[in-house]
């Protein structure tokens, strides 16, 4: 019982620095929640829906739920939501036109719509629920739900002449529904059989032609339209104007005998209450809080407001809550490096013309499970540098340089001052565009000198050397717009260095001196035998393994560079094409794909990133071990650009274009010696069924787990530095209660006593 006890010491003094972690095999998401584009209210609970997920919030205790593909949702990516007071269920419309019902934590899909196939517009714009059924306003026209049953029930087309229109928002008074279209506004008697049939559907006179946005019904049963950020009601049979207030409306909800508008505009965007009769009751403004309002609704007293920079917030007397959860700000289309089990990611973007988006969302850290936003709102150089799309992190002194599509260098210190390098730096612009500085990779070598590629610049690399002076180089091939972009550095220090555009792949090797620019070396990897043999010129990625091979990924697949000690002195060096098998045939490695990210693990396995999903292939390429695709796995989406490991946990993160998303993988990074061995879960609790993970051993060390008299229970070897085991012996039967040995065989075959194991049945 000591041995027990003092497992269950050593078990719970790093139980807290594991416990977020999903286990070997599971995932979870790293969403943004502050894109909150909806939100409605429950009994005890307010939901709001972002871009990308949904959570809620418990009015009892205010605490955070986050739903996503990751707890039962169908899709990353939401168009709108509604709850049917009847049912109690929340519809969910994805941006895709696929619908979920939820309730109670349960979700229903419906595929119907998705699934139909049909050349016009399916997405769901609004939803209005009635009597049981919600009434999806789409490009198609009115789909009806019947929620109870969970199935689409029938579709009303009621554009002009039976054409298909764009349905914006749907209501009712006792008698008739009133539908705002891209042809105006509609009417049909609620209790006609033929809602289905065009012509029941009548033009409501009076109103100027054109589009209506939204519509709602006053409790005394006059009909308000939103229509060119204005509003009208219907007195009697004319149409007056009921509120112009010269901002951009952005959504109109009903609130007893209230108004609510969401309004973005100058000097501020705002939330304003309108009486019945047009006049305001108030206006709710915060520069901080309310930026770009999208719905609001009132709860118990109480003003929620989904912003779509903000998050979700509350309004309450006269002070503010913020109620968003956690989360990185937005997507991230940059590059994503973990050291020291910290996650930095570059938000920005630059399109397949390399042309930079203007996306100012900056960088975000994650680390200790928690993530923080870095923008020009806590650090203000940030705002004339759009676009990070680059960066390289220097733990010796705990900063982070990162590079701006068009803004310059910026270097992040730790406590958020920042030192900005373009104008007063050899940093270049573009023939053509001056003031415009294009970073587009960066990379530190062993002695902490950062490379930085210069895109367009007439000498597009330069190097930043430890003691703050610069050295810059021209590459003395042609190649396109002189396009420079990511940065790896071998063990022999050589840059290799990405030209996109189609142009190929650089090595260079500075020789023995950085400034003796006599003994620089270069090297053009292109398509074809006697040009470098890629597997084509669009390169998008490289990384190096373990061996020290260059792996490049291409728009038609991976090669390998095997020679990267005779780069310079064989002209033979060239890339291999690895065939592999495929299906019947035979094919190289990735044929077909664009491969956007590729990076190791700890085992030497490679996982890819493609426009098809992520894949872990063996260290040599000939065996995929998985294939994630969101349609068979919780992956976030197909397109896959970026690909980081956490080398000490064995998580895997992949950025998408719809957000973060990790895999807690098998391989972590193997130890030189057997030292600080972790055993997780330990104790392994009475029905536990996943797996146990044991890490920290030497590099593909042989791990042996026996019983206390030393009969084999357990051997594998490790992936890396981690061995997973799944709590069963060799005839597959759940090991007893009791105390297990965690033999080690290192590198020199000696076999060592790392561990114990507890198992709790």
């Amino acid at each position: 019982m000591k041995q027990i006890a003092c497992l269950l010491c050593t078990f719970f003094s790093f139980l807290g620095a594991l416990a977020q972690l999903p286990p070997i095999g599971n995932w979870r998401e790293h969403l943004s929640y502050h894109q909150a584009i909806a939100v409605v209210a429950g009994n005890n609970e307010i939901f709001a829906a972002t871009t990308y997920a949904l959570f809620s919030v418990e009015l009892s205790d205010n605490s955070l739920h986050r739903m996503s593909k990751m707890t039962g949702l169908s899709e990353t990516g939401i168009n709108c939501i509604a709850l049917d007071s009847v049912t109690g269920k929340l519809i969910i419309a994805y941006t895709n036109s696929n619908l979920d019902l939820l309730k109670n934590g349960l979700v229903k899909n419906i595929p119907a719509l998705k699934e139909f196939t049909v050349s016009g517009d399916k997405s769901v714009y609004s939803i209005y629920c009635l009597n049981g059924k919600a009434y999806l306003c789409t490009g198609l026209g009115l789909v009806v739900v019947d929620i109870d049953r969970n199935e689409i029930k029938e579709t009303y087309v009621i554009g002009q002449n039976g054409q298909l229109v764009k349905v914006n928002g749907l209501a009712s008074d006792r008698n008739f529904f009133y539908a705002a279209t891209a042809e105006g506004l509609k009417t049909a008697a609620i209790n006609s059989t033929s809602l289905a049939d065009y012509r029941t559907w009548q033009s409501e006179a009076g109103l100027s032609p054109g589009s209506v946005n939204a519509v709602v019904v006053l409790p005394d049963e006059r009909p308000v339209v939103l229509k060119n950020d204005s509003l009208y009601v219907k007195q009697g049979a004319n149409w007056s104007l009921l509120y112009a207030g010269g901002f951009s409306i952005q959504s109109i909800t009903k609130s007893g005998n209230q108004l609510i508008l969401s309004e973005t505009g100058q000097p501020a965007a705002r939330i304003v209450i309108l009486n019945t009769d047009g006049n305001i009751a108030s206006i709710i403004q915060n520069p901080v809080f309310i930026k770009n309002p999208s719905q609001a609704i009132n709860f118990s007293n109480d003003t929620w407001i989904a912003d779509s920079t903000s998050g979700l917030i509350k309004f309450s007397g006269n002070s503010f809550t913020s109620y968003t959860p956690n989360s990185p700000l937005s997507t991230a289309s940059g590059e994503v490096q973990i050291i020291q089990n910290k996650l930095w990611s570059a938000a920005g973007s630059v399109n397949a013309d390399w042309i930079g988006q203007n996306n100012k969302n900056g960088a975000y850290l994650f680390a200790g499970n928690n993530w923080e936003n870095y923008n020009s709102s806590n650090v203000p150089a940030f705002d004339s540098l759009p676009d990070l799309i680059t960066l390289a992190i220097d733990s010796r002194i705990n900063s982070v340089w990162l590079g701006s599509f068009g803004g310059g260098l910026i270097q992040l210190k730790e406590d958020k001052t920042a030192v900005v390098f373009k104008q007063q730096s050899p940093l270049q612009s573009p023939p053509g565009r001056p003031g415009s500085y294009f970073v587009s990779g960066l990379a530190l070598d062993a002695e902490n000198n950062l490379w930085v590629a210069n895109y367009g610049a007439n000498q597009e690399v330069h190097v930043r050397k430890t003691d703050g002076n610069w050295r810059s180089f021209s590459i003395p091939f042609i190649h396109s717009e002189n396009a420079v972009s990511q940065i790896v550095i071998d063990a022999l220090d050589q840059k290799w260095i990405v030209s996109p555009k189609g142009n190929g792949l650089f090595c260079f090797n500075h020789g023995a001196s950085i400034d003796n620019p006599a003994d620089d070396k270069w090297r053009f990897f292109r398509a074809g035998l006697g040009n470098g043999n890629l597997p084509a010129n669009n390169v998008l990625s490289i990384a190096m393994d373990k061996n020290g091979f260059i792996w490049v990924g291409t728009s038609n697949g991976i090669g390998i560079i095997p020679c990267r000690q005779q780069v310079f002195s064989t002209p033979s060096c060239e890339a291999v094409l690895p065939v592999v098998q495929n299906g019947n045939f035979n094919s190289f490695l990735f044929s077909g794909e664009q491969v956007q990210s590729i990076a190791v693990d700890g085992a030497d396995r490679k996982w890819i990133g493609t426009k098809n999903g992520a894949w872990l292939i063996s260290a040599d390429g000939e065996k995929t071990i998985y294939h994630f695709t969101e349609e068979k796995s919780p992956l976030l989406s197909n397109d896959v650009r970026r690909i980081a490991i956490d080398g000490a946990s064995g998580e895997v993160f992949f950025s998408t274009d719809k957000g973060i998303c990790s895999f807690r993988g098998t391989a972590t990074e193997g130890s030189t010696e057997n030292r600080d061995v972790l055993v997780y879960p330990n104790p392994v609790p009475s029905g536990y069924t996943g797996q146990v993970a044991i890490r920290g051993v030497v590099e593909n060390a042989i791990v042996k787990i026996t019983e206390l008299d030393g009969r084999l229970v357990y051997q594998a070897r490790a992936n890396g530095g981690q061995v997973v085991w799944n709590g069963r012996d060799y005839k597959g039967k759940r090991v007893a209660s009791g105390i297990y040995l965690v033999l080690i065989t290192d590198a020199n075959r000696k076999e060592n006593l790392a561990t114990k194991i507890v198992f709790l049945n």
